[in-house]
């Protein structure tokens, strides 16, 4: 079975350590704020401003002016700041971030990302996705494996324009947790009952299956 949403923002919360400072990008990677560990000290990022970010608001907590960079409703953890969107980017750009967790609409084996525009269709815009992907060394991308219509999103190069280029290094499928090394997917991990041979055809990129692939566990 393929990954849930949630399940996908549990394996990336597997990626945190004490200490981190993590920039959560829109859509899936918003969730993994709702799986830090309570024993781990982790500070969440939000370009628009707030360093601190918890989890989402029970309907009694919601505060209409608390923000993430989507839009969507969140709390602040104590000690959290608040500060404008300038020096947000510049802690961002200074490299001050531990992790980013990006969603995209492709990845290659070359590490680009592409995850801004589709052409010929209303998106909105880049955000601070190229500023993230230019500023953070270790970077994880969460997305489908494939496209509705079936098309694999882990391409031998990005069709679409690029977010960045050669700055991605592990990416997180509904199907599969694979790094990119050497201009091609090692694939390291599956989903729970999800074969290695689904993830090989589903994969239009090189890809290297690791000698000790593992199941993920939940």
């Amino acid at each position: 079975m393929a990954l849930t949403r949630e399940q996908m923002a549990q394996r990336v919360a597997r990626e945190l350590k004490d200490g981190y400072y993590v920039n959560l990008g829109i859509g899936i990677p918003t969730l993994v704020a709702n799986y830090v560990p309570a024993d781990m000290d982790v500070m969440l990022q939000s370009e628009n401003g707030l360093l601190g970010m918890g989890e989402f608001p029970t309907e009694g907590q919601i505060d209409a002016d608390m923000i993430n960079a989507g839009k969507q409703t969140v709390t602040a953890r104590r000690g959290a700041s608040i500060f404008n969107s300038a020096e947000s980017f510049a802690m961002i750009r200074g490299g001050h971030v531990d992790l980013t967790v990006l969603g995209a609409f492709e990845v290659d084996v070359q590490g680009n990302i592409a995850s801004w525009m589709i052409p010929g269709k209303l998106v909105k815009g880049m955000g601070g996705a190229m500023d993230l992907v230019a500023g953070a060394e270790n970077i994880i991308v969460t997305m489908t494996h494939a496209s509705k219509d079936g098309e694999s999103k882990l391409l031998p190069r990005c069709s679409l324009p690029l977010t960045g280029a050669g700055c991605i290094r592990k990416v997180l499928t509904d199907l599969a947790y694979l790094e990119i090394e050497n201009g091609a997917f090692i694939l390291k991990e599956t989903a729970p009952g999800v074969s290695v041979e689904e993830i090989i055809e589903k994969t239009a990129g090189k890809l290297i299956v690791a000698d000790d692939v593992k199941e993920m566990t939940f």
